[in-house]
């Protein structure tokens, strides 16, 4: 079992980042279950997805306290806030780039020093690497790409499911989004 945690704030991807792993976890026939996402109705309000993968059946799609592998946050503070689910021995890789949406947001060096107390943790200028890569859309799918190497899913299966989320858009923004997953992807191993 792979428990994931997705999240950031209405606006910014989440639902897209679960549809690329839901599909390559199924191209890979693996079994997936995802939780409802909270606070989508409202552009900047509190995302979050509870998204597990299995070789063998899953039967409850909600994550228990203290088993998440990993956190994957396009905010920072969002990040924070499902800390309580992480193992001990999990991964937390997020954006650097805050969504200030709150007027007692904290010091975003606070912010960054809590992160850092998790061993596995990776801090990726997604909003500079999106905006490399041709949008500032794109933030979800840099930070894809850097958790991807963590995540129990061919590469290639992930690729193709950003191909098939953004071709109704045309291939100027595919090109787009698999860019900045290669973007994240390269930045999380430079740090590695």
């Amino acid at each position: 079992m792979y428990n994931i945690i997705i999240s950031g704030v209405g606006g910014q991807g989440i639902l897209s980042i679960a549809f690329v792993i839901d599909q390559a976890a199924l191209a890979e026939g693996l079994y997936f279950l995802q939780s409802e996402v909270h606070g989508m109705s409202q552009r900047g309000g509190a995302v979050e997805s509870h998204l597990r993968l299995s070789e063998t059946e899953i039967f409850s799609p909600l994550i228990p306290q203290g088993e998440a592998d990993l956190i994957l946050s396009v905010e920072p503070l969002e990040a924070l806030r499902y800390f309580s689910f992480l193992k001990p021995e999990g991964t937390v890789i997020s954006s650097r780039t805050p969504y200030v949406n709150i007027p007692d947001y904290p010091p975003l060096e606070e912010v960054f020093r809590e992160i850092k107390k998790v061993r596995e943790s990776w801090l990726i200028e997604a909003g500079q690497l999106a905006k490399q890569a041709g949008s500032l859309r794109a933030e979800n799918m840099v930070v894809l790409g850097a958790a991807s190497r963590y995540l129990p899913l061919h590469e290639d299966n992930l690729k193709k499911f950003i191909r098939v989320l953004f071709q109704s858009k045309g291939e100027k923004v595919v090109e787009t989004n698999l860019k900045a997953f290669d973007l994240g992807r390269q930045a999380a191993e430079s740090q590695a």
